[in-house]
């Protein structure tokens, strides 16, 4: 089916085309100066001393694991209410999720929820600035400090976000990154790991290229490890992406703004906010919900009648808890809110490039929709 809107779309200047080319030109592909160069801008925006790209943020995600060294079945918190890589980068390295509740509003976890969910087994906590709002990731770090605990920022969908003026990502003992095409910059594929800590940073580095110890001969390798290298042409493209992140960030706060009035007279639609307290929003997607009256069928039947239309359409996320990778072994946790939630969230067509005009024609067509719903039901 063709999408005349699209849920998401990468933007691809001619400026980034031309930094592709340039490599192109060159006798570099892979572990060349444009890594050096984009590993250096992301930590100088992010406020880390270190940055270190890979091929995906699932793959940062795993280096950040590997590199905390947490012991075998460990536990790790972390919401439900998430995309499915944290589970699978926990399960890879044979730790146990602990999954927390979420608020409504925000659709992040708070320090109370995560406090409550610790343990004797608990090693770390994973906080997801979910769709780019910022969690409580300052309140977050001081609780684990208290308890001893590793942190992780995952800032996938965060780019630019901010909490008391520091960056997400750049709290905690390692932040993550991702930079896929429906992103607020992408390289095509892939991802960056952030640290302050250089024993953290080396690790990541020898993992990421094989296991290999630059400090010896090129095929001696010290540990082992994966091939997640990001190529010089992902490198220079995020490069020149992020030269404009500031741009990108006001222009999606922009279109934000737009939706919230469009479907402020929505009886039936609850709108995200538009600011955070001490903080700043990365609209990394516009997720809606549907008011109480509503279920999953009802949703699911809205998400297939703005597709007819042409315009895309998603349900973020299936909680992670009732995954079947698990087996069923979570299936009884009491998540309420998590799966109410995850019953009545629809995201909206929503990128760089997009028209006030676009905006309006998804605005009405939901309407539109909805009106039809209310008539079925």
């Amino acid at each position: 089916m063709s999408l005349r809107i699209p849920l998401a779309k990468p933007e691809v200047t001619d400026a980034d085309r031309e930094a592709v080319l340039e490599v192109l030109r060159s006798p570099f592909l892979s572990m060349g100066p444009k890594l050096e160069e984009f590993e250096r801008a992301t930590s100088a925006y992010a406020g880390c001393r270190f940055a270190v790209a890979v091929n995906s943020g699932t793959s940062a995600l795993h280096l950040a694991l590997k590199t905390l060294d947490l012991p075998p079945e460990a536990e790790v918190i972390l919401p439900s209410f998430a995309f499915a890589a944290p589970l699978n980068a926990l399960l890879q390295e044979r730790l146990r999720p602990v999954f927390v509740d979420i608020e409504a509003a925000t659709f992040n976890v708070t320090p109370d929820a995560v406090e409550a969910a610790i343990t004797c087994r608990t090693k770390a906590i994973i906080a997801i600035h979910t769709f780019g709002r910022p969690v409580a990731i300052d309140r977050l770090r001081l609780l684990a400090d208290r308890h001893r605990l590793r942190t992780e920022g995952f800032a996938c969908e965060a780019l630019g976000a901010e909490v008391g003026g520091r960056k997400a990502g750049s709290f905690g003992d390692v932040g993550v990154l991702a930079f896929y095409p429906n992103k607020q910059i992408t390289t095509g594929e892939g991802g960056m790991l952030l640290t302050s800590g250089q024993t953290l940073a080396d690790h990541a580095r020898r993992l990421r290229n094989q296991g290999r110890d630059p400090s010896l001969d090129w095929y001696q390798q010290a540990e082992n490890g994966y091939s997640y290298r990001l190529s010089e042409i992902h490198c220079a493209l995020g490069l020149e992406q992020l030269r404009r992140i500031e741009s990108i960030v006001a222009r999606r706060q922009s279109l934000a703004s737009l939706y919230r009035q469009q479907l402020s007279s929505l009886a039936d639609i609850l709108t995200p906010g538009l600011e955070v307290s001490s903080g700043r929003l990365s609209w990394f997607t516009y997720v809606v919900q549907l008011a109480e009256r509503f279920d999953r069928q009802d949703r699911d039947w809205l998400c297939d009648r703005l597709l007819r239309h042409g315009i895309g359409a998603g349900r973020y996320f299936a909680p992670l808890h009732r995954q079947p990778v698990l087996n069923h072994a979570f299936s009884q946790a009491h998540l309420p809110i998590t799966e109410h939630v995850a019953d009545r969230v629809l995201a909206l067509p929503f990128f760089n490039q997009m028209t006030a005009a676009e905006v309006e024609e998804v605005c009405h067509r939901l309407e539109e929709s909805l009106g039809e719903l209310r008539r079925r039901t």
